[in-house]
């Protein structure tokens, strides 16, 4: 059985060659070790390895987990952020990759404005329009982004965030990822900004990601293996 430094060579070597593939450096990429449903135990341990960016689902278990953790790491929030627990969020979170609408932007705006924080996002999108999944349509992000350039001058857009649809094949997610870089770069272009990261690919199709440009790709199963069910999340 591989311990976690052998999976993460093994990992950090599939990104470097799809990468490499595409022409990019692999040094842009951040692996988001998540580990929903794990004990902080693994936070400990993926971090003396090296991954240094944690990756939670839930508001709540991040709170008691991160408390629990003994090892500093940054913090990202990849899940579905209620517009309730925004305070909370910002207090733990160092990076959000779920904004799926403007009111939520907003809400952020506000309570940042009351903490004096200053957040960076990912705005969410529902590539596939898949109904079980949160994220603004692709038609809806160019509203959004002007939106918070023009009304929320403390949030930080830092690029776009995406899941695909499931699938046993990966190369069936690549349409989807192949069009969020599209998106991207059409926003790059049309507001003269840079947005540097694009969240996108989960253990099954993070090779793929990586090819169509991926530079935040979040990691659970194929680091840790398989979630196991605690009572505190």
């Amino acid at each position: 059985m591989k311990d976690l430094n052998e999976i993460i060579a093994e990992v950090r070597g599939n990104i470097a060659a799809a990468c490499a593939r595409s022409g990019r450096d692999a040094s842009e990429v951040e692996i988001v070790a998540v580990t929903k449903t794990h004990g902080a135990e693994t936070v400990d341990e993926a971090i003396r390895a090296g991954l240094l960016t944690i990756g939670e689902n839930k508001v709540r278990e991040a709170e008691w987990k991160k408390k629990a953790s003994a090892s500093a790491g940054q913090w990202h929030l990849i899940g579905h952020l209620q517009s309730n627990k925004v305070r909370r969020a910002l207090e733990i979170f160092d990076f959000i990759h779920s904004v799926d609408s403007i009111k939520l932007a907003d809400r952020i705006e506000f309570i940042a404005d009351d903490m004096g924080a200053l957040p960076h996002i990912l705005l969410e999108v529902n590539m596939a329009g898949e109904s079980s999944k949160t994220g603004m349509r692709p038609s809806d992000v160019r509203e959004a982004f002007e939106h918070i350039q023009k009304n929320c001058p403390r949030i930080t857009v830092e690029g776009l965030m995406t899941m695909a649809p499931y699938s046993e094949d990966p190369e069936s997610s690549r349409v989807y990822f192949r069009e969020l870089r599209l998106l991207k770069e059409s926003l790059e272009k049309e507001f003269g900004v840079r947005l540097p990261h694009l969240s996108m690919g989960m253990s099954g199709d993070y090779v793929v990601a990586m090819e169509e440009g991926a530079t935040l790709v979040r990691l659970g199963t194929v680091l840790f293996g398989s979630r196991p069910k605690i009572s505190q999340a």
